[in-house]
This record gives structure tokens, C-alpha cells and sequence, in this order.
């Protein structure tokens, strides 16, 4: 792959085989896999995909991920509720559990954390149907979501808790390239340093797209699916 542990030219299709694992700083045992490539997500253009799969689902590495995540929060946090985006439910348990055993509070009447998956409309607003608002209402959200580049989906998300009366006291994310969205400080565990190449471009200014590189896949918070050449 050249000089660069990333690579910076494609030279074939098939170019997404290449990949690297990058190793967490503070949590050795926590990694992202990194494919380069030209990828398009519903915001924006990136050229590295950051591939969560095997953290979001299994078990031993849900874990570890929900274990570093915990780290940043202190006891004074209450948090009653989880709401899970990008499909991280199963890291969302885990860190439910952390917080409690790190003695993190919650005001439910049960004293334990609700986890729960948003739904989203056509628009691809946030809603959440009559018999979950009372997970939301006047509770204290913490947003978990895989990665954010732009920050206009969770932007979205967080406008949408908030409409339907919950209080976000905490934002976090395996990986995210920017600090903070709508004032609220990103807990990451993985950032842009982490992978010095990563390039998010809208469609219209994408570099790429300018060079005539071909899309590779399409991805969303679930995965991707490669576009046929």
C-alpha cells in the first residue's frame, strides 16, 4: 500500500480489500478497522470507511468498546435513558452496565437504564411512538451513535430529543472528526488523528468525484453495499 499504512492512490478495482486495524491510544484492546476507498453516506463523500461491524456484535468487543466509553463519565452524571443510533444496541447494554457499576445515577423508579433504538419518519426525522416517550420525557439521554463526520444527523437527533422533553447530559461516539454538536462536547473514542488521511466532502466539492474516481459504496450507520463498476 505504499508509504502510507492508509494508501493514497487506487490503482485497481478491488481497491476496498486493502484495510488497516487501528488500535485505540488509551484502550489497547479497542480497534476500528479502516478500508480506504470512495464511499458515499447520506451526508456526505469520505474516502475511508471506518468498519464497526464486529464491535457492534460481538460480544467480547461490544464490551471492551462499552468499557472505554464508560470511562469519560463520572459518578455525578445521571443518566436514565441510552437511545442507541448506527445500530449499537448491543455496545448500549454493555455500557448501560458499565455506568451502573462505575456508580453512575439514574432518577427511574426501577433505578436501572433504559436502552432503546429511535425510529425515524420519511423525512428521516426522529420519533418515538406513545408507549416509549415516557423513556424520553423528562429523562436524562445519553446519545451513543457509531461515528459522526458532518454532525448533521446527530445535529438532528439531538434536536429531536430534546422536542420531545428529554435532557441530553451526554454525547458519545466510537469515532466522530468534530469536537462538539449543538454545544454538547463528543465523548470519542477514535477521532480524525486517529486516521490523519480521512477526507468528508460534500458531493459538490468531493475530491474524488473531481478526479472521476468511481463510488465504491454506499454506506449508512448500518454498513455499506458496493456499487457495481
Amino acid at each position: 500500500m505504499g508509504s502510507s499504512p492508509f494508501g493514497t492512490e487506487r490503482q485497481r478495482r478491488g481497491y476496498m480489500q486493502d484495510y488497516v486495524k487501528v488500535y485505540s491510544k488509551r484502550f489497547p484492546n479497542v480497534f476500528i478497522t479502516v478500508i480506504p476507498g470512495h464511499f458515499m453516506t447520506p451526508n456526505s463523500h469520505i474516502n475511508h470507511y471506518i468498519d464497526m461491524t464486529t464491535m457492534k456484535s460481538r460480544q467480547s468487543e461490544a464490551r471492551a468498546t462499552a468499557e472505554a466509553l464508560a470511562f469519560d463519565y463520572v459518578a455525578s452524571t445521571v443518566v436514565d435513558t441510552i437511545i442507541c443510533m448506527d445500530n449499537s444496541e448491543v455496545i448500549g447494554a454493555y455500557l448501560a452496565d458499565e455506568l451502573t457499576r462505575h456508580g453512575i445515577q439514574s432518577m427511574n423508579h426501577h433505578k436501572t437504564i433504559y436502552i432503546m433504538t429511535p425510529e425515524y419518519d420519511s423525512y428521516g426525522q426522529m420519533i418515538f411512538r406513545d408507549n416509549v416517550r415516557k423513556m424520553i420525557k423528562d429523562k436524562h439521554v445519553l446519545l451513543l451513535l457509531a461515528s459522526t463526520t458532518t454532525g448533521k444527523t446527530l445535529r438532528s437527533a439531538i434536536e429531536g430529543i430534546r422536542y420531545y422533553g428529554g435532557e441530553i447530559t451526554g454525547v458519545s461516539a466510537i469515532f466522530s472528526t468534530v469536537d462538539t454538536v449543538a454545544g454538547m462536547p463528543i465523548h470519542r473514542l477514535f477521532s480524525k488523528e486517529d486516521v490523519p488521511e480521512y477526507i468528508t466532502a460534500s458531493a459538490d466539492r468531493c475530491p474524488m468525484c473531481k478526479e472521476g474516481m468511481p463510488i465504491d459504496a454506499i454506506c449508512n450507520g448500518f454498513g455499506y453495499s458496493t456499487v457495481n463498476s
